[in-house]
């Protein structure tokens, strides 16, 4: 797992609090989304289809951090949109740093060279450079030639400033187990800290409806991934237990309430991928009022075939906890990549 102990020791304590305090419903990572205005228009993306008087809302930087003290998560992610876009981001991310969460600001690295300078290495800060594969696919991915060149140059100068840098790697359809092998081990190559991996979420907005996989050719894909990956030191910066997941092998519910959204709206229910369920003010309002027995693959039809790990990392955290004796075997063997699969959870329609 490519996560450096000072987190891993930080998280696993909040954990334990939880459980402690027998709190059934809480947040793993807060899902920031400070603006959804972004200097690319890829086709697998939802948020590009606001109007501009939305793509123009910004969250405040005291609003960031109201957020961040509101939630109690351990870690924030900070997705967009692009952030760096935002001109108060300097002053969040030191704000975010200062509380000593674990913060991954994601980016698409576009502006990462001009505006570097504007940020502090810290063991609480982690540049999180989206790469959707090696570069044909990665510039196909986002509908633009030249980007992929500019985020590996980007990743190399902050990896030279000491900066934690993590990619971030969605799949698409036609995606083949040997080119992604391929990329993971030119990420593992890179240096970075860790990869982020899972099968895009099929955004009913997104221009490009034909990019998505169904979760069958999602789990065919992965078992061809990890049996190429076997003895590899690929950093996948994800629990034991999802990665088996992703691979067919676990029956997940989604742990929606384990990533809450804050974002120009309001806080978004019940997740950072559904839109148009409804917003409310508060965190605590969230977690109150959002009927969670709704969502979910299985529960509701916008939600089959979601693999995301924003919704079934935080079960496989949970998983991890109740049942530590699997997660070390399973982190030991690595998932399982023949047998049968569990079947997948679909709605009734």
């Amino acid at each position: 797992m490519g996560v450096p102990l000072i987190q891993q020791l930080a998280v696993g304590s909040y954990l334990i609090k939880q459980k402690i305090k027998r709190v059934e419903k809480y947040p793993l990572v807060l899902m920031l989304e400070p603006l959804f205005r972004c200097n690319l228009e890829c086709a697998g993306c939802g948020k590009i289809a606001y109007p501009d008087d939305i793509l123009n809302k910004r969250l405040s930087a005291d609003e960031c951090l109201q957020a961040v003290d509101e939630c109690g998560a351990p870690m924030v992610s900070i997705p967009g949109g692009e952030p760096l876009i935002h001109k108060e981001m300097p002053e969040i991310v030191a704000g975010i740093v200062k509380r000593k969460k674990f913060l991954y600001l994601c980016t698409n690295a576009l502006l990462l060279k001009k505006k570097i300078q504007n940020y502090t290495p810290s063991p609480y800060l982690t540049f999180s450079i989206h790469l959707d594969g090696n570069k044909h696919r990665h510039d196909t991915s986002v509908c633009q030639d030249g980007v992929f060149d500019i985020a590996v140059e980007a990743i190399k100068l902050a990896l030279g400033k000491g900066f934690r840098v993590t990619i971030n790697c969605t799949l698409f359809q036609g995606e083949t187990a040997q080119e992604v092998a391929d990329f993971l081990d030119y990420a593992t190559e890179l240096g970075v800290e860790g990869i982020t991996i899972a099968p895009g979420f099929s955004y009913e907005d997104a221009p490009d409806q034909d990019s998505f996989m169904s979760s069958r050719a999602a789990k065919e894909l992965f078992r061809g991934i990890f049996t190429l990956g076997k003895h590899k030191k690929w950093k996948l910066n994800h629990s034991s237990l999802y990665l088996d997941y992703l691979a067919g092998n676990q029956a997940y519910e989604c742990t929606p309430w384990g990533n809450p959204t804050r974002n120009v709206f309001g806080w978004q229910k019940p997740c950072y991928l559904l839109a148009d369920e409804g917003y409310v003010n508060t965190f605590q309002e969230l977690i109150d009022t959002t009927p969670w027995h709704k969502y979910g693959a299985g529960n509701n039809p916008k939600c089959d075939g979601c693999m995301a790990h924003c919704g079934y990392e935080a079960t496989s955290v949970e998983d991890t906890l109740h049942h530590p004796l699997k997660a070390m075997i399973s982190s030991i063997q690595g998932p399982k990549t023949e047998g049968e699969m569990v079947p997948d959870l679909v709605s009734k329609r």
